[in-house]
């Protein structure tokens, strides 16, 4: 395997795109659920119109949470694993910026299929127009799926044990 394609695909695809579907998660939890309020994790089966149906969907929150962080805590646990050298170098690479916006595509697409449409039990905005929502939250889904792989496709692949080129000391 060259080290264009260790970089790109072996190495640090799957890290970064647990920790993108961990920070994509974040994003919907604390900005639909929490700020917006337009739902809470079980708001279709219990609307959240009462103290102990609030509770409920409280703590569906606080779970939901509870596996995004997971997430963002194996993603940066495998990329800190894989990368044997020159990390600071990686924070700036397209390859991990794209493979995180893989990462939080893969998590709309997926809990948007899962909760919102098989399940029903929340939908992105609640009302007439609850559908158009759903099929919104996909859509930005896709896109963040291909414009993260071709991101990742545009820059440099990551080298993961390249050694840093140490500076002629000072004599």
């Amino acid at each position: 395997m060259t080290g264009r394609a260790a970089g790109r695909s072996g190495g640090i695809a799957v890290p970064a795109t647990v920790l993108g579907a961990g920070l994509g998660g974040f994003v919907d939890g604390i900005l639909l659920h929490q700020l917006l309020q337009w739902h809470h994790m079980f708001s279709s089966v219990d609307p959240p119109d009462t103290v102990p149906s609030l509770q409920m969907n409280t703590v569906g929150d606080g779970l939901f949470h509870t596996v995004t962080w997971l997430c963002v805590l194996i993603g940066l646990g495998l990329l800190y694993a894989r990368v044997t050298s020159s990390r600071g170098r990686l924070w700036s690479s397209r390859a991990l910026w794209g493979w995180v916006l893989v990462g939080w595509g893969l998590f709309n697409l997926v809990e948007g299929i899962i909760c919102h449409h098989v399940f029903g039990i929340h939908h992105v905005r609640h009302g007439p127009n609850q559908l158009w929502w759903d099929l919104g939250f996909l859509a930005l889904g896709a896109v963040l799926v291909v414009g993260g792989w071709l991101l990742q496709r545009s820059g440099r692949p990551v080298d993961l044990c390249a050694e840093r080129v140490a500076s002629p000391s000072p004599r």
